[in-house]
């Protein structure tokens, strides 16, 4: 039987997403299991580390959505040195010896919260003229990309750490240059690095986010270390290793490691349809006469996925129609 669903890989630091994709069809190859599509729902960077949902067979047709969902990355900024790729990679292109107060790094995390502009890294995929801009930048020619409006839903310390009033009354009291609301005796804690939690909505890029806090901190910065902890519906809890992706070409079962196709579609509810109806949107039909509510649905029949629906007016069009066994049948 054809593969169908979602594996989601824990992407280690220096594998890209094209390769990581690769290695999932080698494992799949060596297992002997049916050929199958594969795709990536959401690009990682080589540097970059954590949760890269992996479609199989009929799931691909959901990666552009996994594309567009929210993300939530782990991640330190070095205070004092900004590289050209604004991570590890690149060379340091300018330095700072101001390394802000713990306090001041927790009072400005709020203005780098909600909709906000930023203009992305020209280490970059975006295409200028054609041409990623990665590329360009790497012959040395002058990139500039314009900047794009995202959305940062929250913005903290990892594990909870110095985010409460107290630090956030004391960085007021730092920026308005009123220490009287500091305790005298306490020593003022500067940071070298932080590790901050960031929900982005799509097109965000951290590195430019963290390039952007070191500037409104009076210095500059750049990310040492970047996770994922979370795509879409997908968290790092149902994340396997690279270690357990070969078990699978060594023999391993990989049932119980894919999830299920409608895995991806979390948040969407389900419309059970009859026979008829299940027929009609199998072949691209537009389905009418539905009580149901407006918006966006997964159409199954006995409980097996047959597409994502846009319900209006009760008038069902099918937005994606998916090949999957009827298992009941």
């Amino acid at each position: 039987m054809p593969l169908n669903g979602w594996l989601i890989l824990d992407k280690p630091r220096g594998l890209g997403s094209t390769q990581a994709v690769g290695r999932v069809k080698r494992a799949i190859r060596e297992a002997g299991l049916p050929k199958t599509k594969v795709g990536h729902g959401g690009t990682l960077d080589p540097l970059a580390e954590g949760v890269l949902p992996i479609a199989l067979g009929e799931a691909t047709k959901l990666a552009g959505r996994m594309l567009d969902s929210d993300k939530i990355y782990e991640f330190t900024v070095q205070f004092g040195e900004q590289t050209d790729t604004l991570d590890t990679e690149g060379e340091v292109v300018r330095t700072s010896d101001r390394r802000p107060p713990m306090a001041a790094v927790a009072a400005v995390l709020e203005h780098f919260t909600g909709p906000i502009e930023q203009v992305p890294p020209k280490y970059s995929a975006l295409k200028v003229d054609g041409q990623r801009a990665y590329d360009l930048a790497r012959k040395g020619e002058e990139v500039e990309l314009a900047t794009r409006s995202v959305t940062v839903h929250s913005l903290v310390f990892a594990g909870g750490a110095r985010d409460d009033n107290e630090l956030a009354i004391s960085a007021f009291a730092l920026g308005t240059g009123r220490h009287d609301a500091l305790d005298p005796s306490a020593p003022i804690e500067f940071a070298e690095a932080v590790t901050l939690v960031a929900h982005v909505s799509k097109g965000t890029y951290i590195r430019s986010l963290a390039r952007d806090i070191a500037h409104a901190l009076g210095t500059v910065g750049h990310v040492t270390y970047l996770r994922r902890i979370k795509a879409g519906p997908f968290t790092e809890t149902q994340a396997i290793s690279l270690d357990k992706l070969d078990e699978i070409s060594k023999g391993a079962s990989l049932e119980d490691l894919i999830l299920p196709l409608e895995a991806g579609l979390d948040g969407i509810p389900a419309l059970s349809l009859d026979p008829d109806d299940a027929q009609a949107a199998r072949q691209g039909r537009v389905v009418s006469g539905l009580p149901h509510a407006d918006g966006l649905y997964c159409a199954t029949h006995r409980n097996v996925p047959v597409a994502l629906v846009e319900l209006a007016g009760g008038t069902m069009k099918v937005v994606r129609g998916f090949n999957l066994p009827d298992t009941a049948e």
